[in-house]
């Protein structure tokens, strides 16, 4: 596979001063994002996936990489196994008084806080602001007066109530909340599932951006007061009208140096999960309008094409890694562990990712292994190719490539009695059924082993196998994509053993795992 060769695989900067959404093809997850100096930075949720809550840099708002992750780790023991569809929900991000905060809640176990002044480098620990059961999607504001709040919303399905927007006042340095707070508003009668809120200040306003209408169904609305506890106004400021972004709602607005208002904001498309856009904003009357508002009635509908934000300087298209040649010390940015990980799992050679085969529990069904290695999907279709060295696997190991979701599979090979066996399994997260559906030895004077998957129409998944890198043969049939619980699905590797009476078997190491284009 030829490095100089590889193609990104989603570019929404096109090159003659617009762009195209969505900016990220990509599952970064109910996004926030501020500006500090000529610098813009993007968090988003992550669940059980591990290092968790993604940071992104841009300096235009069109072209992002991944710099960081705000926890290296979940601070909980539960997630040293995945547990899926917990973990790290709808984070902020604020800038106040030389720190950057991120705030993430954990529905289970409360709003936490890290923060630090180098958001390149390392993050504080994560530190309770709030310990509480179902209070999701918190936001920090500090006002004029020096006082500081922070506006959350509930999960229904852990206080059993949802649709209500809270203020509490806070210490603010962000070490706890100060007082009992109160409900701002609710929203059940116009509003419904509102969530996801982000708390700002203009002309004397407080305004309240938060998504409702559900996930895949909803719009933006914005509320505004004179005062920070309320009444608060309503209005719908950005809808699906008649464009193809279903949905449009959940990020956050922020100003360029040149003055512009821009909204980024997520569109869950299914199987990539929730994909980012960003839409121009402007002012009437008070009131955000966010897209194109063609009829003159203060709600727009997103853009599919626009014209680039006005940052004063003009800066290189670039996008997140996706392909990796593993020549690094350590592992790019655009992997995560399925659950808190441990240092022996893998090596970074120099020239490849060697995976240890971890010990597989008894009864542990692949879905619910903490050393799968995975990375979002970053762009609608693709296929990936990844190359395994064989020869330090031992009997009972299972390495290869996996396809992750709610639906899942594993293109791998085992050793068995001694001899070099190629699987494909697959099986459900809801279900933990399991099948093996295809099997076939293959020749054992092979060191080495080429594994492709290939992703059609956002939804087709095939898997290929060459012993040559240039031929590649069919395995099993084509299967259906699914998401997995809040998450779009994912790509990646796996190494385990089912024998050993050790706590590991042995190992493969990876040349490569690169992203190309389909071939029309």
């Amino acid at each position: 596979m030829e490095k100089n060769n590889i193609r990104r695989m989603w570019l929404a900067d096109q090159g003659d001063g617009t762009y195209q959404n969505p900016i990220l093809y990509t599952d970064y997850s109910d996004p926030d994002v501020i500006r500090a100096g000529d610098d813009y930075f993007m968090v988003a949720s992550s669940f059980c996936n591990v290092p968790a809550v993604p940071l992104l840099h841009s300096r235009d708002l069109v072209n992002w990489k991944v710099i960081n992750y705000v926890m290296e780790k979940l601070p909980f023991e539960r997630y040293d196994q995945p547990v899926h569809g917990c973990g790290t929900w709808a984070p902020s991000i604020r800038y106040h008084d030389s720190f950057y905060y991120v705030f993430v809640p954990f529905p289970d176990e409360g709003i936490m806080m890290c923060c630090t002044k180098n958001p390149w480098g390392k993050w504080s620990e994560p530190s309770f602001v709030k310990r509480a059961c179902g209070w999701i999607d918190p936001c920090p504001f500090w006002d004029e007066d020096g006082k500081a709040y922070m506006v959350n919303a509930f999960a229904k399905s852990r206080i059993g109530f949802k649709s209500m927007l809270y203020i509490s006042e806070m210490d603010p340095k962000c070490g706890e909340i100060l007082n009992d707070g109160k409900f701002v508003y609710d929203g059940h009668e116009t509003q419904p599932t509102i969530e996801g809120p982000k708390m700002y200040k203009r002309n004397g306003w407080y305004y309240i951006f938060a998504p409702a209408g559900g996930v895949a169904t909803g719009w933006q609305t914005v509320l505004r007061s004179r005062n920070v506890y309320g009444p608060y106004e309503e209005r719908i400021v950005m809808h699906q009208g008649d464009s193809p972004v279903n949905g449009p709602h959940q990020g956050g607005w922020v100003e360029t140096q040149t003055g512009e208002s821009w909204f980024v904001h997520f569109q869950d498309v299914g199987n990539a999960g929730r994909i980012i856009h960003l839409q121009p904003m402007h002012w009437k009357d008070d009131w955000p309008v966010i897209g194109e508002d063609l009829e003159h009635t203060g709600c727009g509908t997103p853009v599919l094409r626009h014209k680039k934000p006005d940052v004063g300087a003009e800066y290189p298209i670039c996008s997140p890694a996706e392909s990796d040649f593993f020549e690094e010390k350590c592992l790019g940015l655009q992997w995560q562990w399925n659950g808190n990980p441990k240092k022996n799992w893998y090596e970074m050679t120099g020239s490849g990712l060697k995976l240890y085969a971890q010990k597989k529990r008894a009864g542990e069904c692949i879905c619910d292994m903490p050393n799968l290695l995975l990375q979002k999907w970053p762009a609608p279709e693709f296929r990936i190719t990844a190359c395994m060295e064989l020869s330090d696997m031992e009997e009972g190991d299972f390495c290869g490539l996996v396809s992750f979701g709610g639906k899942y599979a594993l293109l791998c090979v085992i050793v068995k009695n001694g001899e070099r066996v190629l699987q494909l399994w697959e099986g459900e997260i809801e279900t933990k059924i399991e099948d093996c559906k295809s099997f076939q030895t293959i020749a054992q004077d092979f060191d080495r082993i080429y594994l492709r998957m290939q992703v059609k129409e956002t939804k087709k998944i095939s898997f290929q196998v060459s012993t040559d890198e240039y031929s590649f043969v069919p395995v099993g049939e084509e299967m259906l994509a699914s998401p997995g619980k809040w998450v779009g699905a994912k790509a990646g590797l796996a190494a385990w053993n089912e024998s050993s009476e050790e706590c590991r078997g042995g190992s493969v190491t990876f040349d490569y795992f690169v992203f190309e284009p389909l071939e029309k």
